[in-house]
């Protein structure tokens, strides 16, 4: 029969052998971001450099030693930019894929309706596509953040740019959310400096033949033609109208001159284009957060220059693993406070997110795309003007019914 100290010792090894595999499952155990984006359809292109920045600030955090030792792993789903398919990957990066957090997103539908699964399931989520709803007290939760610029703060930096009193101004729209945010904001602008709104011609998203919209909207004989549309739209439509021969008479706008369509449709079609963007590599000279993030994205892919949809991307991966080690733990609501507290500068000078929205305050760059590409085929934009953050920009708390 054993003794008493025998026993002791025995139960009091099996206790520390136990105590130390708890620890080691812990260490090893991944933190699991879930990032469901449209790989397929129109937004392909900017949801494949989404996923390259998202893997650029994974490995940053790992290559920094983790949580721990614990290290963080991406989990890439395709939402074929469908709001139902976007909620199903969402709800099965959760409960199958056992992810930690939610990033993702690429337009405003699918990006809300991912919110409305995270906020039920309580899952901090991070949104990297333009939208005004999801700021709205009606979508908005404790675990909803919006890492990308939004329709509001777009419009009012590229509208105030480019608007005078008494010009004339026509839409053509992509006709969902994302297109009719950005017709609000500028008609919303439009009115305060006095300009006037002739039209809005509104088109199918994915649509690839814009003749019949064309003669109608040179019809409105405005002074400036506003794109609101994104992707394959984008590219498609403005080289159309710039075949139709629409620039002699009016100057092309767009809310977001993104890098890719600009990469893909040269320098013709969008020769003189006025947009806004949340980031263009070419910053680099006057922020060093965007040279050591050029940098970095440059030595893992070849010599490629990162996008401004893509380093949402990485701004929004790299600001939530920052929460997650500033908490010391991958428990929801400290993270969810962690990161609603940071002051942060991932790539592009400084950022937070405001209390009422989580709505991430930041500089809004004006950007007129190139006449040729030059010696660097990437430098294609010339940066006209930069915006600083500001809530300013913004509609208030109050407006988006937050009490």
């Amino acid at each position: 029969m054993q003794s008493i100290s025998t026993w002791k010792q025995k139960s009091f090894f099996l206790s520390m052998m136990f105590s130390v595999s708890l620890t080691a499952h812990a260490q090893g155990e991944p933190i699991r971001i879930g990032l469901p984006v449209p790989l397929t359809g129109a937004y392909g292109a900017e949801a494949k450099d989404q996923v390259k920045n998202a893997e650029l600030a994974v490995k940053e955090f790992n290559d920094a030693g983790g949580l721990n030792g614990r290290r963080a792993e991406l989990v890439v789903r395709d939402d074929r930019l469908n709001p139902g398919e976007a909620a199903a990957k969402a709800l099965e990066l959760i409960e199958k894929d056992k992810v930690n957090f939610i990033v993702g997103g690429l337009s405003a539908a699918t990006q809300l309706a991912m919110n409305n699964v995270t906020k039920q399931r309580k899952v901090l989520y991070i949104s990297i596509s333009q939208s005004d709803a999801i700021n709205e007290a009606a979508d908005f939760s404790r675990y909803t953040f919006h890492e990308a610029l939004n329709p509001t703060m777009t419009t009012a930096a590229v509208g105030n740019h480019v608007f005078k009193k008494g010009m004339r101004i026509a839409f053509l729209t992509a006709d969902y959310a994302y297109g009719h945010e950005m017709t609000r904001g500028f008609t919303r602008v439009a009115k305060e400096v006095g300009a006037e709104v002739v039209g809005e011609i509104k088109h199918p998203l994915g649509a690839v033949d814009y003749s019949t919209f064309l003669p109608r909207l040179q019809a409105l004989k405005p002074d400036i033609l506003i794109f609101n549309n994104f992707g394959r739209d984008n590219q498609v439509s403005i080289k159309q109208a710039s075949e139709f021969g629409m620039k002699k008479s009016m100057k092309f706008v767009t809310p977001i001159l993104t890098y890719t369509s600009r990469m893909a449709t040269g320098p013709a079609a969008y020769d003189g284009v006025i947009g806004g963007t949340s980031y263009f590599w070419g910053i680099e000279d006057k922020i060093p957060s965007a040279k050591t993030f050029n940098d970095r994205y440059k030595a893992l892919n070849g010599g490629v220059y990162p996008s401004d949809y893509g380093s949402m991307a990485y701004s929004a991966v790299r600001s939530l693993l920052t929460a997650v080690k500033t908490a010391g733990t991958t428990d929801t609501e400290k993270v969810v406070d962690s990161l609603a507290a940071l002051k942060y500068d991932t790539y592009k000078g400084p950022q937070y997110y405001r209390k009422c929205d989580h709505q991430s305050v930041q500089s809004v760059l004006i950007i007129e795309s190139k006449k040729s590409d030059g010696r660097n085929p990437a430098d294609v934009f010339n940066v006209l003007k930069t915006v600083p953050g500001d809530e300013k920009l913004l509609r208030s708390c109050a407006e988006l019914g937050h009490v």
